[in-house]
């Protein structure tokens, strides 16, 4: 029976240690992403399963899943790299004290957002939506998708590019690299927003594709 109760709290030391190692490593990823966030942050680590984790790590590796929030209710993967073969997915829970982009006025359906429209507020990201702006840079020169009241949260999936080229428009189509640039013109095959790959009809009956640039121009190539 002595050797039983031993032999338990062995294993139950061992689980705390591993635990334990967890934790500091997962806090050490935190705190190292930390600086890329826009304010300061403060993290809670959920409940870590090590029942079924084989022993003898030596060395963890901490990442963020592709597609986990950078905050709020989120979490991380902590694989062993050395000594032993075993992944887990951790919960967190990550707060972050930062400015964020509101509505200074009511916002109309398709209307193009300026600097008169936008404001900031305060506040825990975690308490936010997902998709909330941080830095009012990312709503200027996009179209609202629907209406908006004033002093409201705008969110990236909120907005929209504005259309550049429209299907039949003609526009000035360039090539060429540093030290020369040709110029010509082509009738546009589709509508593209800024930054959208775009086909052009030139005046030869040679189709073309390039990238519709905001002035709406199109480049070809480099």
């Amino acid at each position: 029976m002595l050797a039983l109760t031993a032999h338990a709290t062995a294993a139950t030391s061992a689980a705390s240690a591993e635990e334990e190692a967890l934790r500091k490593a997962i806090t050490s990823y935190l705190e190292q992403q930390a600086g890329a966030l826009p304010g300061p942050a403060r993290h809670e680590i959920g409940t870590i399963k090590t029942g079924n984790l084989a022993a003898g790590c030596r060395r963890m590796a901490v990442s963020t899943p592709s597609g986990a929030r950078p905050w709020g209710r989120t979490h991380v993967q902590v694989r062993c790299s050395e000594g032993a073969n075993w992944s887990l997915f951790v919960p967190v829970d990550i707060h972050v004290e930062a400015d964020y982009v509101v509505s200074a006025r009511p916002l109309r359906a398709g209307q193009l957002v300026t600097d008169a429209d936008l404001t900031t507020r305060r506040g825990d990201l975690a308490e936010l939506p997902p998709t909330v702006l941080t830095d009012p840079r990312q709503a200027l020169g996009q179209i609202a998708n629907a209406a908006l009241p004033a002093d409201r949260p705008l969110r990236s999936d909120g907005l929209r590019k504005p259309v550049v080229i429209r299907q039949g428009q003609s526009a000035r189509v360039t090539s060429g690299g540093s030290s020369f640039q040709v110029s010509s013109e082509g009738k546009a095959m589709g509508n593209a927003v800024a930054g959208q790959v775009v086909q052009m009809r030139m005046a030869s009956g040679q189709i073309v594709s390039g990238v519709a640039q905001a002035d709406g121009s199109v480049r070809v190539g480099q």
